[in-house]
């Protein structure tokens, strides 16, 4: 029973962290100016992955009896704080919303990362942590390699 409850409360964190995801990235839309619709197209992109990631940690969720957790985490909700305050010194720069993106996907990696060290998590599970934490390690070098160009 104990490895059931773990195993949830991995995968709920995980469906949190994509929320915070998918709430950041809106965010981030409606900070970007007109003329980055670049990043618009690329952010909408991101949210419908964590949309994706979502459903899929839901599913394991339901087989094990339980609903899936619909809230951010803590963290994520004071990432969007501060990134509301930044877009406020910043003029919603470029450059800035997407340091405050990358900061935002490095707290995915964390939680991705944390999720697998988990010596009890299931091997089916593992498999598809790992691709989604791959997939979300694409999405943070092309935020990282945007913000470098900016």
């Amino acid at each position: 029973m104990e490895t059931k409850e773990a195993t949830l409360d991995i995968l709920n964190d995980l469906v949190q962290i994509n929320n915070d995801r998918i709430t950041g990235y809106e965010r981030a839309i409606k900070e970007a100016t007109d003329d980055s619709a670049d990043l618009k197209t690329l952010f909408t992109k991101f949210i419908s992955d964590s949309h994706h990631n979502k459903m899929e940690l839901g599913t394991e969720i339901q087989a094990l009896g339980e609903d899936m957790d619909n809230d951010t985490t803590t963290s994520g909700k004071i990432y969007r704080a501060w990134m509301d305050v930044k877009a406020v010194f910043t003029g919603n720069d470029r450059k800035a919303i997407l340091a405050s993106c990358e900061r935002g996907e490095d707290a995915a990696q964390s939680a991705y990362k944390e999720a697998l060290a988990d010596e009890e998590l299931p091997a089916f599970l593992r498999e598809t942590i790992t691709r989604q934490k791959l997939t979300l390690r694409a999405a943070h070098d092309e935020i990282k390699a945007l913000r470098d160009s900016a």
